[in-house]
């Protein structure tokens, strides 16, 4: 009986432990997509982007008017030509729209390469505000909200955004 009592007595302090250290646990949450769109470096590298994308843009419209030109040109001469100046230019006509195919595809490469590298550092720099957040405050986990996975979020689940957005004014 003695044995048993002992036993419950540990069982309780055991249980009543676990339990006050359950409830210091803290937990956070924030959007991170949202808050990358709002800092001024993510608005500065878009700004970047579609600088870059418009001068691909501007050349992929200049080589599609010299291919319209070309098979404009092609179609007006083409009765007068002879097969071999005819397949000759048709040739031509095929490997232009082939390059500007080609253009297109590694421009398109370019603009994807060059929005990693620019959101590379953002993305790290955010990520060590949420990690300087996280120890500083001393939560357990910090959930992305925009990354859809949270089923639940409680009152206790305390939202980080504005105390990353002041760790990224400081930083």
């Amino acid at each position: 009986m003695k044995v048993f009592k002992l036993f419950a007595v540990v069982l309780l302090v055991a249980l009543s432990a676990a339990t006050s250290s359950a409830q210091d646990l803290k937990f956070g949450h924030l959007n991170v997509q949202k808050l990358i769109t709002e800092l001024p470096e993510k608005q500065a590298a878009d700004t970047q982007l579609q600088a870059e994308a418009k001068k691909l843009q501007s050349q992929l419209q200049v080589m599609s008017q010299e291919l319209d030109d070309k098979y404009s040109n092609y179609m007006a001469q083409r009765d007068s030509m002879s097969q071999l100046i005819r397949s000759t230019r048709e040739k031509e006509i095929q490997d232009y729209d082939q390059r500007i195919q080609n253009f297109n595809k590694l421009a398109q490469q370019s603009l994807s390469q060059k929005e990693q590298e620019l959101l590379q550092p953002i993305i790290e720099k955010v990520e060590k505000a949420i990690q300087a957040v996280g120890e500083e405050q001393g939560f357990i986990y910090i959930f992305d909200v925009s990354s859809q996975v949270i089923l639940y979020n409680s009152d206790q689940s305390v939202d980080c955004e504005e105390l990353v957005k002041s760790k990224l004014g400081t930083m």
